[in-house]
């Protein structure tokens, strides 16, 4: 296994049952769940309530957690000699966050194109763990433990509405991460779009 980025994220929704996502502005880039990384002695629920507001200047109250998000790549060949080893994997907390106010209290970050989306109409740019999430957290999930790098492996399923077995209690393992053949790209990760 490569070096681990621990990062955070949240599915962040409104009165009227929209999500929020948030893309870079830098050439073509997908919507992504707002969120980012960990700093050091930071619980995962602090840094999501720092993350979120400093990224998109809006107020939020966590729920709960969705789950647990792994992007790697486990088909990465191994460096060769004096080069840089892969990318490194990234483990997201997801958690399932309401916003407590009509208005965002702050301005959020240079380069982040924010927007509501209906879980119904989201983007077809968006992350692998961003579609995942959203269907998981739509579905009622938590407690979700997902390998994106190993799903990306497999094809991929026909497209559902929430995506994924919801298996037992609720939680689910598979679903749909992205379209057949499409594998992802570091700056797609939630913490990477920086």
């Amino acid at each position: 296994m490569s070096a681990l980025t621990w990062a955070v994220a949240a599915v962040v929704s409104d009165d009227a049952g929209r999500v929020l996502l948030c893309r870079q502005g830098r050439g073509e880039r997908r919507w992504g769940l707002p969120g980012g990384r960990l700093r050091r002695d930071e619980s995962p629920a602090a840094a999501v309530l720092r993350n979120i507001h400093a990224e998109t200047g809006w107020e939020i109250r966590v729920v709960d957690l969705v789950g647990l998000y792994r992007l790697g790549d486990p088909s990465a060949p191994p460096p060769a000699a004096g080069r840089c080893g892969p990318l490194p994997d990234v483990l997201v907390h997801v958690f399932r966050a309401r916003v407590t106010g009509g208005t965002p209290t702050g301005d959020p970050v240079g380069g982040c194109h924010l927007g509501w989306h209906a879980p119904a109409e989201l983007p077809n740019a968006v992350t692998p763990i961003t579609r995942a999430a959203v269907a998981d957290a739509l579905a009622g999930r938590s407690g979700v433990l997902r390998d994106a790098g190993r799903e990306l492996a497999r094809p991929a399923a026909a497209p559902s509405a929430v995506g994924g077995d919801g298996g037992p209690g609720g939680r689910g393992q598979g679903g749909d991460l992205v379209a057949p053949g499409q594998r992802p790209e570091p700056d797609d990760t939630p913490i990477a779009r920086r």
